[in-house]
């Protein structure tokens, strides 16, 4: 495949990801767990807080409302352009969680949503908020535990076959439920978790059990016709009001 062909997969991945994201980030069961979030930060007017793994920014956005100065960090040059343009007065920079381009101590507040299970080496990005964090200051760390998606569905085996094979294709599928260990060992203080769960049964979030079993059917977990008959299931329930998901989402935050 030539760099421009690779170009153009990356950035109909990161389409495909953004409109995900989109759809899933308007739930009112996404916008308290953002809240949330901003809660456990426990910054005051005026503190600086940085956003890793930013992606289109919206939480960049709504952390500024609240009157702090947040920065978004992100290393998708895709995703930058699509914050900046639809944030034009935030700060976005280009960087990965592992090597933030911030000075030691600089920053109150560290964010990162759906970042640790993409990263083979989490205990590094742990260890660089650190770096970055001044005493005191907080870090929240959410995302969902890949292996422990649920989908109604009429075949649990094959239904598990394909959680489990999408799940390990991520760096580090089950970082979630590592976050209470990862933030002891990186040396922080006062570390609390909390489990949320997100249930979906709009047809509109078709498009996560469709990602789910086209992933597994590439990896070559299930077959082409089992990963089609199941996504047709999944069609019918919601067709039918029948169709569910659920996501528990982890919730850690620590002071440095």
């Amino acid at each position: 495949m030539s760099e421009n062909q690779e170009a153009v997969e990356k950035h109909r991945d990161t389409e495909a990801m953004l409109a995900l994201l989109d759809t899933t980030d308007q739930m009112p069961s996404a916008s308290l767990l953002r809240a949330r979030s901003y809660e456990l930060l426990s910054l005051v007017p005026g503190s600086s807080v940085v956003d890793v793994g930013c992606g289109a920014g919206r939480a960049v956005a709504e952390l500024a409302e609240r009157g702090v100065h947040a920065v978004g960090v992100d290393p998708d040059p895709w995703m930058l352009a699509e914050a900046r343009k639809r944030w034009s007065a935030a700060e976005f920079w280009e960087a990965g969680a592992e090597d933030l381009p911030f000075a030691d101590g600089s920053v109150r507040g560290y964010r990162a949503d759906k970042v640790f299970q993409f990263l083979e080496e989490p205990w590094r990005a742990v260890a660089e908020a650190r770096r970055v964090l001044c005493p005191g200051g907080r870090i929240v760390l959410v995302g969902q535990d890949w292996d422990a998606i649920m989908v109604d569905a009429d075949d649990a085996a094959l239904t598990r076959t394909i959680v489990h094979a999408r799940a390990d294709l991520l760096g580090t599928p089950r970082a979630a439920r590592q976050y209470r260990n990862l933030l002891l060992d990186g040396g922080f203080n006062d570390v609390t978790v909390e489990v949320h769960t997100s249930v979906f049964t709009d047809p509109a979030m078709l498009s996560l059990p469709t990602m789910l079993a086209e992933r597994a059917c590439t990896s070559g977990a299930v077959g082409r016709d089992q990963a089609d008959e199941w996504i047709a299931e999944q069609r019918r329930r919601a067709e039918a009001d029948r169709f569910l998901v659920a996501i528990p989402y982890f919730v850690a935050a620590a002071s440095a």
